[in-house]
């Protein structure tokens, strides 16, 4: 009997679909990231496609099959809302990334688009080196997000050569 449910068990959890991530499966075999000029977003996604991928970065957009164009990486704070004397009380971050993917023959595979974050964020006068801490701490999670959701949709890209 017990040895009935261990492979009952062991059969129920194969079957629930977890795996892990394992290595993104880029349709190109080259990629070349260009930005407008020193990109924390640009240096990160590389190293996430080097380290996560068959596909290699190169520094040459001739020796590429594809460019990927940083075309604007931006960050915004907003107040969100204010206490009855007029404090800010919560404020609103968002992390925008455009960007677009064309291949040797400048043919465009993806459009310009955009990737936006957004996070809400508890906001105290008294705490304020705590507060930009935190800012700080979210604005790099949520870069993060960004390039592994641009990871996600370039897989799913077609590069036809």
């Amino acid at each position: 009997m017990r040895c009935f449910v261990t492979i009952v068990g062991c059969l129920l959890l194969a079957s629930c679909g977890f795996h892990l991530r394992g290595q993104a499966a880029l349709p190109f075999e080259s990629i070349y990231v260009q930005s407008g000029g020193p990109s924390s977003f640009a240096n990160e996604f590389a190293r996430a496609v080097r380290a996560g991928s068959r596909t290699r970065v190169t520094d040459n957009p001739k020796d590429a099959q594809a460019t990927l164009q940083i075309i604007a990486e931006g960050r915004e704070r907003a107040i969100l809302s204010l206490s009855g004397s007029g404090r800010v009380r919560e404020i609103t971050l968002r992390y925008r990334v455009s960007y677009r993917l064309y291949d040797q023959k400048n043919r465009e595979h993806i459009a310009p688009s955009e990737i936006l974050l957004r996070r809400d964020l508890s906001y105290s006068d008294t705490d304020v080196i705590a507060k930009e801490q935190e800012e700080a701490l979210l604005y790099r999670d949520m870069q993060s997000d960004a390039v592994q959701q641009l990871v996600r949709r370039l897989q799913v890209t077609r590069i036809d050569s």
